[in-house]
Protein backbone atom coordinates (compact mmCIF):
# COMPACT_ATOMS: atom_id res chain seq x y z
CA UNK A 1 0.00 0.00 0.00
CA UNK A 2 1.31 3.27 -1.20
CA UNK A 3 0.87 5.98 1.25
CA UNK A 4 0.97 9.93 -0.08
CA UNK A 5 0.24 12.69 2.11
CA UNK A 6 -2.31 15.45 0.60
CA UNK A 7 -2.78 18.67 1.48
CA UNK A 8 -5.60 21.73 1.17
CA UNK A 9 -3.08 24.95 0.94
CA UNK A 10 -6.27 27.13 0.04
CA UNK A 11 -7.52 26.85 3.66
CA UNK A 12 -4.30 28.45 4.87
CA UNK A 13 -0.26 28.19 4.11
CA UNK A 14 2.65 29.96 2.79
CA UNK A 15 5.17 28.35 0.30
CA UNK A 16 7.02 27.80 3.61
CA UNK A 17 4.92 25.83 5.49
CA UNK A 18 4.17 23.94 2.40
CA UNK A 19 7.84 23.07 1.96
CA UNK A 20 8.11 22.45 5.71
CA UNK A 21 5.31 19.54 5.73
CA UNK A 22 7.34 18.23 1.55
CA UNK A 23 10.19 18.07 3.36
CA UNK A 24 9.17 15.86 6.06
CA UNK A 25 6.75 13.72 3.61
CA UNK A 26 10.32 12.99 2.27
CA UNK A 27 11.78 12.54 5.48
CA UNK A 28 9.42 10.46 6.95
CA UNK A 29 9.56 7.82 4.10
CA UNK A 30 6.24 8.16 2.54
CA UNK A 31 6.03 7.92 -1.29
CA UNK A 32 4.50 11.68 -2.28
CA UNK A 33 3.23 14.84 -1.67
CA UNK A 34 0.13 16.22 -3.17
CA UNK A 35 -1.65 19.57 -3.33
CA UNK A 36 -4.97 20.93 -4.16
CA UNK A 37 -5.41 23.82 -6.69
CA UNK A 38 -7.60 26.21 -4.94
CA UNK A 39 -7.90 29.84 -4.69
CA UNK A 40 -10.42 30.40 -2.34
CA UNK A 41 -10.61 29.17 1.32
CA UNK A 42 -13.73 26.94 2.04
CA UNK A 43 -15.74 26.84 4.93
CA UNK A 44 -15.35 28.87 8.35
CA UNK A 45 -11.20 29.06 7.33
CA UNK A 46 -9.56 32.32 6.94
CA UNK A 47 -7.01 31.43 4.31
CA UNK A 48 -4.79 33.20 5.57
CA UNK A 49 -2.27 34.79 4.37
CA UNK A 50 -3.76 33.77 0.64
CA UNK A 51 -3.92 31.34 -1.66
CA UNK A 52 -0.84 29.80 -3.13
CA UNK A 53 -0.54 28.55 -7.08
CA UNK A 54 -0.26 24.95 -7.07
CA UNK A 55 2.34 24.94 -10.09
CA UNK A 56 4.37 27.35 -8.98
CA UNK A 57 4.49 25.74 -5.64
CA UNK A 58 4.91 22.16 -7.10
CA UNK A 59 8.01 24.09 -9.07
CA UNK A 60 9.82 25.12 -5.80
CA UNK A 61 9.11 21.71 -4.34
CA UNK A 62 10.57 20.28 -7.59
CA UNK A 63 14.07 21.93 -6.22
CA UNK A 64 14.12 21.11 -3.10
CA UNK A 65 12.78 17.69 -2.56
CA UNK A 66 14.69 14.53 -3.88
CA UNK A 67 12.65 11.68 -3.68
CA UNK A 68 9.20 11.97 -3.05
CA UNK A 69 6.65 12.19 -6.18
CA UNK A 70 4.87 15.80 -6.34
CA UNK A 71 1.44 16.30 -7.81
CA UNK A 72 -2.00 18.23 -7.46
CA UNK A 73 -5.78 16.11 -6.61
CA UNK A 74 -6.71 17.93 -8.70
CA UNK A 75 -5.84 20.71 -11.21
CA UNK A 76 -8.88 22.45 -12.18
CA UNK A 77 -9.28 22.36 -15.97
CA UNK A 78 -10.79 26.22 -15.75
CA UNK A 79 -7.73 27.63 -14.57
CA UNK A 80 -5.27 26.99 -17.50
CA UNK A 81 -5.63 26.62 -21.05
CA UNK A 82 -4.36 22.70 -22.06
CA UNK A 83 -1.33 23.79 -24.23
CA UNK A 84 -0.02 26.57 -21.07
CA UNK A 85 -0.57 23.50 -18.50
CA UNK A 86 0.75 20.85 -20.51
CA UNK A 87 4.12 23.40 -21.22
CA UNK A 88 4.01 23.74 -17.42
CA UNK A 89 3.75 20.62 -15.88
CA UNK A 90 6.32 19.18 -17.93
CA UNK A 91 8.76 22.01 -17.21
CA UNK A 92 8.47 20.93 -13.73
CA UNK A 93 8.48 17.66 -14.10
CA UNK A 94 12.21 18.22 -15.87
CA UNK A 95 12.95 20.62 -12.85
CA UNK A 96 12.13 17.58 -10.31
CA UNK A 97 14.20 14.78 -12.10
CA UNK A 98 10.88 13.33 -13.34
CA UNK A 99 8.55 13.02 -10.03
CA UNK A 100 5.50 14.62 -11.28
CA UNK A 101 2.00 13.48 -11.62
CA UNK A 102 -0.89 15.44 -13.24
CA UNK A 103 -3.95 15.01 -11.67
CA UNK A 104 -6.59 17.34 -13.97
CA UNK A 105 -10.22 17.42 -13.19
CA UNK A 106 -12.97 20.05 -14.65
CA UNK A 107 -13.44 22.79 -11.81
CA UNK A 108 -16.27 23.35 -9.21
CA UNK A 109 -15.82 25.67 -7.06
CA UNK A 110 -17.54 28.31 -8.95
CA UNK A 111 -17.33 31.29 -5.92
CA UNK A 112 -13.42 31.11 -6.23
CA UNK A 113 -13.63 31.72 -9.96
CA UNK A 114 -15.79 34.82 -9.37
CA UNK A 115 -13.42 35.97 -6.24
CA UNK A 116 -10.46 36.18 -8.93
CA UNK A 117 -12.52 37.16 -12.28
CA UNK A 118 -11.93 33.09 -14.12
CA UNK A 119 -14.42 32.23 -16.34
CA UNK A 120 -16.57 29.63 -15.03
CA UNK A 121 -17.99 27.88 -18.30
CA UNK A 122 -21.08 26.12 -17.93
CA UNK A 123 -19.69 23.22 -20.04
CA UNK A 124 -16.93 21.98 -18.20
CA UNK A 125 -16.98 17.95 -18.88
CA UNK A 126 -16.44 18.58 -22.42
CA UNK A 127 -14.06 21.06 -21.95
CA UNK A 128 -11.93 18.73 -19.90
CA UNK A 129 -12.09 15.95 -21.94
CA UNK A 130 -10.31 18.09 -25.10
CA UNK A 131 -7.72 19.45 -22.01
CA UNK A 132 -6.84 15.52 -21.87
CA UNK A 133 -6.36 14.79 -25.28
CA UNK A 134 -4.13 18.02 -25.94
CA UNK A 135 -1.95 17.73 -22.92
CA UNK A 136 -1.69 14.21 -23.94
CA UNK A 137 -1.57 14.42 -27.35
CA UNK A 138 1.15 17.26 -27.03
CA UNK A 139 3.61 15.05 -24.36
CA UNK A 140 3.16 11.82 -26.89
CA UNK A 141 4.49 13.33 -30.19
CA UNK A 142 7.39 12.68 -31.52
CA UNK A 143 10.08 14.73 -31.55
CA UNK A 144 10.39 16.91 -34.84
CA UNK A 145 6.79 16.66 -35.32
CA UNK A 146 3.61 18.82 -34.95
CA UNK A 147 0.52 18.39 -33.30
CA UNK A 148 -2.67 19.57 -34.04
CA UNK A 149 -6.01 19.96 -32.44
CA UNK A 150 -9.47 20.70 -34.19
CA UNK A 151 -11.86 20.63 -31.03
CA UNK A 152 -15.30 22.68 -29.96
CA UNK A 153 -13.38 24.47 -26.97
CA UNK A 154 -9.53 24.17 -28.19
CA UNK A 155 -7.98 24.52 -31.65
CA UNK A 156 -4.26 24.09 -31.76
CA UNK A 157 -2.26 24.19 -35.11
CA UNK A 158 1.75 23.15 -35.76
CA UNK A 159 2.40 23.30 -32.47
CA UNK A 160 5.85 22.18 -31.48
CA UNK A 161 4.64 20.01 -28.53
CA UNK A 162 7.38 21.10 -26.56
CA UNK A 163 8.78 20.85 -23.92
CA UNK A 164 8.94 17.24 -23.07
CA UNK A 165 8.33 15.43 -19.39
CA UNK A 166 11.43 14.04 -18.35
CA UNK A 167 9.08 11.09 -17.64
CA UNK A 168 8.74 9.03 -20.86
CA UNK A 169 5.40 8.60 -19.33
CA UNK A 170 3.93 11.16 -17.08
CA UNK A 171 1.47 9.69 -14.82
CA UNK A 172 -2.30 11.04 -15.55
CA UNK A 173 -4.91 10.57 -12.80
CA UNK A 174 -8.37 11.21 -13.16
CA UNK A 175 -11.30 11.09 -10.19
CA UNK A 176 -14.40 11.30 -9.11
CA UNK A 177 -17.79 10.13 -8.32
CA UNK A 178 -19.33 10.30 -11.63
CA UNK A 179 -21.14 6.53 -12.80
CA UNK A 180 -20.61 7.18 -16.87
CA UNK A 181 -19.05 9.74 -18.21
CA UNK A 182 -16.06 9.61 -15.63
CA UNK A 183 -14.93 5.88 -16.07
CA UNK A 184 -14.84 6.84 -19.74
CA UNK A 185 -12.77 9.41 -19.18
CA UNK A 186 -10.62 7.88 -17.06
CA UNK A 187 -10.56 4.54 -19.11
CA UNK A 188 -9.13 6.47 -22.30
CA UNK A 189 -6.34 8.89 -20.62
CA UNK A 190 -5.70 7.40 -16.42
CA UNK A 191 -2.98 5.89 -15.42
CA UNK A 192 -4.58 6.23 -12.22
CA UNK A 193 -8.12 6.43 -10.65
CA UNK A 194 -9.02 8.08 -7.34
CA UNK A 195 -12.49 8.52 -5.43
CA UNK A 196 -12.30 11.01 -3.12
CA UNK A 197 -13.56 10.55 0.54
CA UNK A 198 -15.88 7.69 -0.19
CA UNK A 199 -16.72 4.76 1.81
CA UNK A 200 -15.53 1.30 1.19
CA UNK A 201 -18.51 0.22 -0.55
CA UNK A 202 -18.94 3.12 -2.54
CA UNK A 203 -15.05 2.86 -3.83
CA UNK A 204 -16.17 -0.85 -4.77
CA UNK A 205 -18.70 0.19 -6.82
CA UNK A 206 -17.02 2.86 -8.93
CA UNK A 207 -13.41 0.95 -9.16
CA UNK A 208 -15.64 -1.98 -10.78
CA UNK A 209 -17.10 0.94 -13.37
CA UNK A 210 -13.85 1.87 -13.99
CA UNK A 211 -12.55 -1.55 -14.48
CA UNK A 212 -15.40 -2.03 -16.84
CA UNK A 213 -15.12 0.75 -18.46
CA UNK A 214 -11.42 0.15 -19.34
CA UNK A 215 -12.07 -3.48 -20.19
CA UNK A 216 -14.49 -2.00 -23.30
CA UNK A 217 -12.10 0.26 -24.43
CA UNK A 218 -9.56 -2.38 -24.76
CA UNK A 219 -7.10 -2.29 -21.40
CA UNK A 220 -7.14 -4.85 -18.69
CA UNK A 221 -8.50 -3.41 -15.36
CA UNK A 222 -5.20 -3.78 -13.32
CA UNK A 223 -3.84 -0.96 -15.94
CA UNK A 224 -4.76 1.72 -13.85
CA UNK A 225 -4.01 1.86 -10.00
CA UNK A 226 -6.91 2.78 -7.97
CA UNK A 227 -6.57 5.12 -4.96
CA UNK A 228 -8.94 6.81 -2.15
CA UNK A 229 -8.52 10.48 -0.48
CA UNK A 230 -9.49 10.22 3.13
CA UNK A 231 -9.00 12.65 5.90
CA UNK A 232 -6.86 11.58 8.47
CA UNK A 233 -7.03 12.29 12.16
CA UNK A 234 -5.06 9.99 13.93
CA UNK A 235 -4.01 9.63 17.14
CA UNK A 236 -2.09 7.32 20.09
CA UNK A 237 -4.89 7.64 22.59
CA UNK A 238 -8.65 8.81 22.66
CA UNK A 239 -7.39 12.12 24.06
CA UNK A 240 -5.40 13.12 21.29
CA UNK A 241 -7.53 12.28 18.35
CA UNK A 242 -9.73 14.57 20.22
CA UNK A 243 -7.73 17.43 20.18
CA UNK A 244 -6.90 16.75 16.67
CA UNK A 245 -10.40 16.58 15.64
CA UNK A 246 -11.25 20.29 17.54
CA UNK A 247 -8.20 21.90 16.11
CA UNK A 248 -9.77 20.85 12.32
CA UNK A 249 -13.12 21.65 13.50
CA UNK A 250 -14.67 18.26 13.20
CA UNK A 251 -16.28 15.74 15.43
CA UNK A 252 -14.23 12.59 15.98
CA UNK A 253 -17.37 9.93 15.86
CA UNK A 254 -17.66 11.81 11.92
CA UNK A 255 -14.09 11.48 11.32
CA UNK A 256 -14.01 7.68 12.16
CA UNK A 257 -17.47 7.27 9.60
CA UNK A 258 -15.92 8.97 6.77
CA UNK A 259 -12.30 9.01 7.23
CA UNK A 260 -9.22 7.51 8.79
CA UNK A 261 -9.68 8.60 12.30
CA UNK A 262 -8.85 6.89 15.63
CA UNK A 263 -5.75 4.59 17.02
CA UNK A 264 -3.11 3.36 14.64
CA UNK A 265 -4.76 0.31 14.93
CA UNK A 266 -8.36 1.06 13.53
CA UNK A 267 -6.88 3.08 10.53
CA UNK A 268 -4.55 0.44 9.56
CA UNK A 269 -7.82 -1.94 9.73
CA UNK A 270 -9.58 0.45 7.68
CA UNK A 271 -7.23 0.89 5.25
CA UNK A 272 -6.70 -2.86 5.10
CA UNK A 273 -10.79 -2.41 4.41
CA UNK A 274 -10.35 -0.35 0.90
CA UNK A 275 -7.68 -2.48 -0.55
CA UNK A 276 -9.84 -5.77 -0.06
CA UNK A 277 -11.97 -3.37 -2.76
CA UNK A 278 -8.74 -2.51 -4.99
CA UNK A 279 -7.41 0.63 -3.55
CA UNK A 280 -3.58 0.41 -3.30
CA UNK A 281 -2.88 3.86 -2.57
CA UNK A 282 -3.87 6.24 0.15
CA UNK A 283 -3.90 10.08 0.15
CA UNK A 284 -3.95 11.64 3.90
CA UNK A 285 -5.72 14.72 3.82
CA UNK A 286 -4.16 16.55 6.45
CA UNK A 287 -5.70 19.48 7.26
CA UNK A 288 -3.29 20.92 10.03
CA UNK A 289 -0.38 21.77 8.45
CA UNK A 290 1.48 22.60 11.29
CA UNK A 291 0.97 19.13 12.84
CA UNK A 292 4.46 17.78 12.54
CA UNK A 293 3.68 15.07 14.76
CA UNK A 294 0.96 13.63 13.19
CA UNK A 295 2.68 12.88 10.11
CA UNK A 296 5.44 11.24 12.66
CA UNK A 297 3.11 8.90 13.93
CA UNK A 298 1.29 8.06 10.74
CA UNK A 299 4.45 7.26 9.51
CA UNK A 300 5.71 5.35 12.84
CA UNK A 301 2.53 3.29 13.51
CA UNK A 302 0.69 2.98 10.54
CA UNK A 303 2.92 3.32 7.74
CA UNK A 304 5.42 0.82 9.43
CA UNK A 305 2.75 -1.92 9.82
CA UNK A 306 1.37 -1.66 5.82
CA UNK A 307 5.29 -1.15 4.17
Amino acid sequence: MDLRIFTEPQQGASYDTLLTVAKATEDLGFDAFFRSDHYLAMGSADGLPGPTDAWITLAGLARETRRIRLGTLMTAGTFRLPGVLAIQVAQVDQMSGGRVELGLGAGWFEEEHKAYGIPFPKEKFGRLEEQLAIVTGLWETEAGKTFDFDGTYYRLTDSPALPKPAQQKLPVLIGGHGAKRTPRLAAKYADEFNIPFASVEDSERQFGRVRAAAEEAGRKGDDLVYSNVLVACVGKDDAEVARRAAVIGREVAELKENGLAGSPAEVVDKIGRYAAVGSSRIYFQILDLDDLGHLELIASEVQSQLS
